[in-house]
């Protein structure tokens, strides 16, 4: 709870100086905006890390092979990825190429999720 009071506080900090800012320089208010963002996620990383470790043994547990944990980490991350570039974009009035990384990120994420895709085809397969 209080990790994201603090991430909280800090975007609501950028984001009024970035207000104050963007009037006289735009320029070095986005890029304010994308130093809190990369703040954040440094902040986060421990807890991405934990739940990747907690994944990879609820897989191991569960008797889940690399093929089919990994595709989903992978989605997972470009998801995230996608989103926070694409609000970056619209942030920067462009919302033309906020909409091409949204189009880019879902056609990887699919190819990401191919192995998965296969793995599912193979399992029908044997069972007809």
């Amino acid at each position: 709870m209080s990790g994201i009071v603090k991430i909280a506080a800090a975007a609501v900090t950028a984001a009024l100086c970035a207000v104050v800012v963007r009037k006289q320089s735009p320029e070095i208010a986005f890029a304010l905006g994308v130093g809190a963002c990369a703040l954040v996620v440094l902040y986060c990383s421990g807890a991405l890390t934990a739940v990747m470790n907690l994944a990879d043994k609820l897989a191991q547990t569960g008797g889940l092979s690399a093929q089919v944990v990994e595709p989903v980490m992978k989605t997972t991350g470009i998801a995230i990825v996608t989103r926070l570039a694409a609000d970056f974009c619209k942030d920067a009035q462009e919302g033309g190429l906020a909409s091409a990384v949204e189009l880019s990120g879902t056609a990887l994420a699919l190819a990401a999720a191919l192995p998965l895709m296969s793995a599912v085809l193979d399992v029908l397969i044997q069972l007809l």
